[in-house]
């Protein structure tokens, strides 16, 4: 096998020559994730918040007002750790549930005036670290980047099996 892989590299072909792992898709978006992620983060707990608390502020400074359900596929968490960590956002000051006017069953979730603020300092410094990281692609890949990845995300969204 060893001779295989030396032999490929002579002949240029560098998918198989680097291996499954390092030439993987779902590899390649969890380590660049991991990593640009890793940056950022530091940001989010130099000001007082774990990363799934930052999700949380995100998502609501997008659509404040969101019900759990929503916030935790935006937010990446599974509903009931969401939950509890809703409610020791809110015992902080920085959210409030409420209940949906429309159905009293569901639950909204609103930022406070100190959850907005937070927000609305993390919100802009993530942009910049999004565009600091754009900048390192090279000639038109930063500008294919997001539209594929949206891209794929959709068709993953509409192969999703309903049934669970």
């Amino acid at each position: 096998m060893t001779q295989q892989r030396t032999e490929t590299a002579t002949n240029g072909d560098t998918a198989q020559d680097e291996g499954f792992v390092s030439d993987y898709l779902l590899y390649l978006l969890a380590a660049a994730s991991d990593v640009a992620s890793a940056q950022f983060h530091s940001q989010v707990r130099k000001a007082g918040l774990r990363v799934p608390e930052w999700r949380v502020l995100a998502c609501l400074s997008d659509t404040d007002g969101a019900m759990i359900t929503q916030l935790a596929r935006q937010a990446l968490a599974e509903q009931s750790r969401l939950t509890r960590i809703i409610a020791q956002m809110e015992k902080r000051g920085l959210l409030i549930r409420r209940s949906d006017p429309a159905d009293g069953r569901r639950v909204r979730v609103y930022l406070t005036d100190a959850g907005r603020a937070l927000a609305a300092e993390l919100v802009p410094q993530a942009r910049r670290h999004e565009a600091a990281l754009m900048e390192m692609l090279k000639g038109n890949e930063g500008a294919q980047l997001k539209p594929a990845l949206k891209s794929l995300l959709a068709a993953l969204d509409g192969s999703a099996d309903p049934q669970g």
